[in-house]
């Protein structure tokens, strides 16, 4: 670790020592790290740094390396800091998220400082999750959209989720499927001008949700592609994160339900004037198209990536037969 990052933690968490640290992972692409440390005489037995430091040369698991690639990291960092310096804190314990201590960007290096989950009773990322488990994650994003329904995005991406068209033209460029490669446009467009707005996690895969160890509640991280957009993408994507095609297809009724039925009484227990039945109807619609607009992205960018099924390719033909009809 090098001296100004520790200076920095010891300054931020009044700690006299970081006793030991653990390289959590590495960030996407040789971006930087994400640290675990332990500290000495802080009101905080360990925090969380997330270290991003930017490379010399940019590297891509799958080779994906254009400036498009590079600026879009860049501002997911400072849209991660925003939300956690401005948004964070009107998160409820039902959509939990990890407190914000610190975080500062300078040059080519950004440091955002933050609660350790592991001390706060969400030790565990599972790979593989029960029925209740993955209604619990769909809770967390049912608060989450109740939370900030209606929410400008300021300061995050206008337009959430990291698969988002805009930012995506090198992989639209790459994409063979000539029909959803024309209905992409138009994908985008249904789903950026629903009444109902909401901010979305933008990366609520299975990986990015912690819980405890009773696995009954969630704590969620990784906050680099929130921004506006219509809730039921992160739905979509998060379900399929975990499910195999043909559970998707199975259990696509009974998530919907479940996902809808936690919209409708976090709505409730928070307060905001929503007609629910409306916002229900709108995104029950846009299921369809939120699928076919990441299985848009992912068959440009990794066109054998496991997700890419035939429960993916009929949704999507579904969209693009109703658009062609419209």
């Amino acid at each position: 670790m090098n001296e100004h990052l520790e200076a920095i933690i010891l300054e931020k968490t009044n700690a006299s020592k970081i006793i030991d640290y653990t390289i959590m992972q590495s960030l996407w692409s040789g971006y930087g790290e994400i640290i675990r440390c332990q500290l000495l005489e802080s009101s905080l037995n360990s925090i969380v740094v997330k270290h991003i430091n930017l490379p010399e040369q940019r590297k891509h698991p799958r080779g994906w390396n254009s400036n498009h690639s590079h600026q879009r990291k860049l501002k997911s960092y400072q849209v991660e800091m925003a939300f956690y310096k401005y948004y964070s804190q009107l998160c409820s314990h039902e959509c939990y998220v990890p407190k914000h201590i610190y975080s500062e960007s300078n040059n080519d290096e950004s440091i955002i400082i933050l609660e350790d989950l592991n001390n706060s009773g969400f030790p565990e990322v599972k790979r593989v999750v029960n029925l209740s488990e993955i209604k619990r994650c769909l809770k967390w994003l049912a608060n989450f959209h109740a939370t900030f329904m209606g929410y400008e995005a300021k300061g995050l991406w206008k337009t959430g989720t990291y698969w988002h068209l805009e930012t995506r033209p090198d992989e639209l460029d790459a994409l063979q499927d000539l029909p959803l490669k024309n209905a992409a446009a138009s994908i985008d467009k249904v789903l950026n001008q629903t009444k109902f707005q909401t901010l979305v996690h933008g990366d609520a895969k299975l990986a990015n949700f912690c819980f405890n160890m009773e696995g009954t509640n969630v704590s969620a991280v990784d906050f680099q592609y929130v921004g506006g957009g219509c809730g039921i993408k992160d739905v979509a994507y998060f379900i399929g994160s975990c499910l195999e095609e043909s559970d998707c297809e199975t259990l696509e009724n009974e998530l919907l339900y479940s996902y809808f039925k936690d919209l409708e009484n976090a709505l409730i227990t928070k307060g905001r004037q929503f007609n629910f039945e409306a916002i229900k109807k709108e995104w029950y619609g846009m299921y369809p198209y939120a699928w076919a607009d990441f299985h848009r992205f992912l068959k440009g960018w990794s066109p054998g990536h496991w997700k890419i099924n035939s429960y993916s390719e009929k949704l999507s033909q579904h969209v693009i037969n109703t658009l062609q009809n419209t």
